[in-house]
């Protein structure tokens, strides 16, 4: 329910707030006090697009605010856009700066206009002069006639999301398969020329080693055996020296203790040395110096060079990169089996889908004849005369599929006999189209009474849904707005008595001239304002004694 609505700096509005109630909320007053720009900023903090012009005259900026009880709808859409809720009651703001720009907040954190827009069907339809043609949709009529035949889209939009989740999967494995497809040529290649090369771990460092003595093999020959003689075998060599050396400390030993551990370490220097010499003579001993040895190395060598080029910077990496091909190569095999599973998959999705938009395409079928019978009457008894229809197109076409279903709903109407019917956007003035969009909702309303179908939580706005009536089409439109009213909350402008006399609560928009600017202002009428206000309505601007009871019989009548 909307609590409050305020203006300030909006067009010829300086400062004035709107305090509403539940049941039927009715603004009227004289023509050009400012009664539709009240719902036209209702329109703009429901999204509507904005202008520079509605900017007062010497004024920086336009701000226009709303309050409305909270639903679990709109918390929901709050929780989303992380904007955190205030408690029961949910607070709009939109400022339009006079340089253009515009600045949006909801319970005073900064938002933006589509915030507004998704908050908007769990808060108010507004059916402005200037914007009905865009609030009633074919969304807005598909979402009335679901309400008329108490149709739920919860199964549809649950099977619609699993076979999308599961149309996506398999769109990225497909478009994936493709991409690895181009690409098992050349793995296949790669795996080929890595495991034909037979790599070890560190093959690489060793080869080199290996080359490295065999391209130097005379002089590490001639140093080894050179090492060897002067450590082992020749008569100046260090092990002959060693002996001599023991022999004088042995002979000591025999004599002083102190000489007895020296002993025991120059053996074992004498040990260690003739162990060095051996392997400085094995070394030599072993040393091939073929050159066809040479050369192999060399090719091998290269072949690991060009290898790791292409694939990594050691032998480790290559092996590493061959690993993975190898594994890229055996996911492209088991691809098959995995297209199938999610082909299958997408398959079943589809088929649930596809039963339940067509249980929910004929139950709107055969709820559209019905509503379109009693939306005909009622338009009928507003002073008009069309026939009516509500046409449900089916496209099962997957392009067409969404969590909605595949329907259009639109409504249609010819309001001359003889005329084709045409959208009723098409043809209908504003005023015939909030009529229309009024029967039509008294209808919906009324279904859902008898059936005891929960109420839709929305407030509903009719900006002067009285044009071209008078009389008992007028009473009849009060009494439609009234039925409405039970059940939600009605905001509606009007200029006519026999409306007014049904508001529950009746507000006064009245313009006044204050330091050569004008101001409005709005009221909460008391019973004695409103029996005024409706004789005024009723006699013009002269309130005569007659008119008074004139008033006061019609809002008598009307309860």
């Amino acid at each position: 329910m909307l609590v409050e609505l305020r203006a300030e700096n909006y067009a010829v509005i300086d400062h004035a707030i709107a305090v509403l109630g539940p049941g039927l909320n009715l603004l009227t007053g004289e023509t050009g006090a400012g009664k539709s720009l009240l719902v036209d900023a209702l329109a703009l903090l429901m999204g509507g697009k904005a202008s520079v012009d509605v900017v007062r005259h010497g004024a920086e900026k336009a701000v226009v605010s709303c309050v409305f009880e909270s639903t679990p709808g709109a918390e929901a859409v709050l929780e989303e856009n992380g904007i955190d809720s205030e408690g029961s009651e949910i607070i709009l703001r939109r400022e339009i700066l006079s340089s253009g720009k515009g600045r949006v907040f909801v319970n005073n954190q900064p938002a933006t206009v589509a915030v507004l827009k998704q908050l908007a069907p769990e808060l108010a339809l507004v059916h402005a002069q200037t914007e009905t043609a865009s609030s009633f949709d074919q969304a807005q009529q598909r979402i009335l006639l679901d309400r008329f035949a108490g149709t739920s889209t919860d199964a549809v939009a649950e099977a619609y999301s699993a076979w999308h989740q599961a149309q996506n999967k398999l769109n990225d494995l497909l478009q994936g398969e493709q991409d690895r497809l181009r690409m098992v040529d050349l793995w296949a290649y790669q795996r080929k020329e890595i495991e034909t090369a037979q790599l070890g771990p560190g093959e690489d460092e060793a080869l080199e080693t290996e080359k490295r003595v065999l391209a130097n093999a005379e002089k590490l020959y001639a140093a080894a055996m050179g090492a060897f003689d002067q450590l082992y075998e020749g008569g100046a060599s260090a092990e002959a020296a060693l002996r001599a050396a023991l022999r004088n400390l042995e002979e000591l030993a025999r004599y002083d203790g102190r000489f007895a551990e020296p002993v025991q370490q120059l053996t074992s220097v004498r040990a260690t040395v003739g162990d060095i010499g051996a392997t400085a003579r094995d070394y030599a001993e072993s040393i091939n110096a073929s050159p066809e040895r040479l050369a192999e190395i060399e090719d091998r060598l290269a072949l690991l060079d060009r290898l790791k080029r292409k694939y990594g910077h050691t032998i480790d990496e290559v092996i590493a990169f061959g690993e993975d091909v190898a594994r890229k190569l055996a996911e492209v095999e088991d691809r098959d089996e995995i297209l199938k599973q999610l082909r299958s998959a997408v398959e079943k999705a589809a088929t649930e889908y596809r039963n339940s938009a067509t249980e929910l395409s004929t139950a709107r079928k055969t709820a559209a004849a019905k509503l379109a019978k009693l939306a005909e009457a009622q338009i009928n008894s507003l002073a008009m005369k069309v026939k009516f229809e509500v046409a449900v197109r089916s496209n099962a076409q997957e392009s067409a599929w969404t969590t909605a279903g595949w329907d259009d709903v639109e409504c249609r109407i010819a309001t001359n006999p003889g005329e084709p019917m045409k959208m009723l956007t098409e043809i209908a003035s504003g005023g015939e189209l909030s009529r229309v969009m009024l029967a039509l909702k008294v209808a919906v309303e009324e279904s859902a009474s008898k059936s005891r179908k929960k109420t839709t939580p929305r407030t509903l706005v009719f900006d002067e849904i009285d044009i071209g009536i008078g009389g008992r089409a007028a009473e009849a439109v009060g009494q439609k707005l009234k039925a409405l009213s039970h059940g939600q909350q009605v905001l509606c402008v009007t200029h006519l008595p026999q409306i007014a006399a049904f508001a529950d609560q009746h507000l006064a928009v009245e313009k006044r001239e204050d330091h050569g600017r004008t101001k409005t202002q709005i009221r909460v009428l008391d019973d004695r304002a409103r029996t005024h206000e409706v004789a005024r309505m009723v006699s013009g601007a002269k309130v005569t004694e007659t008119s008074l009871q004139h008033a006061a019989q019609m809002i008598a009548s009307s309860r």
